[in-house]
């Protein structure tokens, strides 16, 4: 077993690149392989979207991971998981049956990346010191979203240059992908069975299965006794809920031929925009928010990240209506909605941070907090092919809507409430800057 003592720069790095990685192949990258192999955006949307629910579900099952084995052995085990679910998830896309194979394979990418998510924060927030942690969350936060650029950017536009340059089908492309994900996972696994601390055991270790469900009633009892909780759930339900719709539809928008009302870009160019050029531009507003947060208190700055948030929808109803054709300006206003997305963002993970998870179950709340965010990209995705049937395929009213649906979140961050002051929660608040 690795020493505890080596430096968090040695596996902090690998350990959040491994969790963005898979996180994105699963929520964005899925899509664009269904896309490209012929299936509707209604389907995509339907049955991609049922893969959040794993984040929804995993404070279910989190408490219970403390029980047994080190936190270290479960991250291991699911980078293997996630592997050898991506390998084969690669080698069913030939099939007649391809769908539902993959989704079915996709799913185990989906928990075995949820526990991991658990565990891996788990191991960061038990080795290392808290001004370590403050130190190294800004590192935490970028190698999360160089997973996301090398999923649904780099990887993305790979496939578009072996599909225009080599001539290879899209079948084949994406064979050839998915298996480089799978490879990634499975080197990040023989990687950290080298370097991974193995994180300070629970003290719910050892004391069987009674011990831990007694433990995780416990913490969904008092999650729900904490003061204005239904409110504050309220906020981060909504907070990025018309984000939720372009989450999932805006690359199909940009893949979409022109005649259907999309702007019709390739494979390459859409990994360069949405995937390299969006991330970077969202890494850059979530350092930014942090920054602007550290000078005015969550309290002061939340509605302004809010609005910073859902403001920006305002870019794909414009590219809706207009349809430009240059690239670079279609870039710049993705870039726009990715940086105010990242900006805003800073709010809603401080918002649970700081207001939600303090207590003595600090970790399991939490995590019940953002597995209500992942209700919302869960909701939002499950019906958005259901708006679009509604709108007629039709991006400009489907955007309109989404215009509309981002009302209420600016409304809630109004009325949000602070149950507990700065002075409680200070300590925290810079781990959400680069937050994924």
């Amino acid at each position: 077993m690795p020493s505890t003592s080596r430096h968090p720069l040695a596996w902090v790095p690998s350990l959040y690149l491994a969790m963005g990685l898979p996180n994105v192949m699963v929520g964005v990258v899925a899509a664009i392989i269904y896309k490209n192999l012929g299936i509707s955006n209604e389907d995509i949307a339907l049955y991609t979207s049922q893969m959040y629910l794993p984040w929804v579900l995993k404070p279910l099952w989190a408490p219970l991971l403390e029980i047994y084995r080190s936190k270290r052995f479960w991250v291991i085990s699911m980078e293997f998981t996630m592997a050898a679910a991506l390998g084969l998830a690669a080698l069913c896309l030939p099939l007649d049956g391809f769908f539902k194979l993959s989704l079915a394979f996709f799913w185990i990418v989906g928990f075995a990346s949820a526990t991991q998510d658990t565990c891996a924060d788990g191991v960061f927030m038990t080795t290392v010191s808290k001004i370590d942690q403050a130190r190294y969350s800004g590192v935490q936060g970028m190698c999360w979203n160089l997973g996301a650029v090398i999923a649904s950017g780099l990887l993305v536009s790979l496939t578009g240059w072996l599909h225009n340059h080599m001539g290879l089908s899209w079948v084949q492309c994406w064979v050839v992908v998915v298996s480089l994900a799978a490879a990634a996972m499975a080197l990040f696994g023989v990687y950290h069975l080298r370097v991974l601390p193995a994180g300070s055991p629970s003290h719910l270790h050892g004391q069987g299965l009674s011990g831990g469900l007694k433990a995780t009633a416990e913490a969904w009892i008092t999650f729900f006794q904490k003061p204005q909780i239904w409110m504050m759930l309220t906020v981060i339900f909504f907070y990025r809920f018309g984000e939720g719709f372009i989450e999932k539809f805006g690359p199909l928008f940009l893949l979409d031929a022109r005649d259907a009302g999309g702007l019709g870009l390739d494979n390459e160019a859409l990994g360069h925009i949405n995937g390299t050029v969006g991330t970077l531009a969202f890494i850059a507003g979530a350092f930014l928010g942090g920054f602007f947060v550290a000078r005015r208190t969550l309290p002061r700055s939340f509605f302004t990240l809010a609005l910073v948030l859902n403001i920006p929808h305002l870019t794909y109803f414009y590219l809706a209506q207009t349809l430009p054709t240059d690239t670079a300006t279609v870039a710049a206003i993705v870039a726009l909605e990715k940086f105010g997305f990242g900006m805003g963002s800073v709010g809603h993970m401080l918002y649970m941070m700081q207001q939600i998870a303090p207590g003595p179950f600090r970790m399991a709340h939490y995590a019940m907090a953002t597995g209500v965010m992942a209700l919302t990209k869960w909701g939002t995705g499950s019906v958005s092919g259901l708006l679009w049937s509604h709108v007629n395929h039709q991006y400009t009213s489907f955007f309109g809507w989404v215009l509309v649906f981002s009302i209420p979140p600016v409304l809630l961050a109004w009325l949000a409430p602070f149950p507990h002051d700065q002075a409680e929660t200070a300590e925290g608040h810079e781990a959400a800057v680069g937050a994924h």
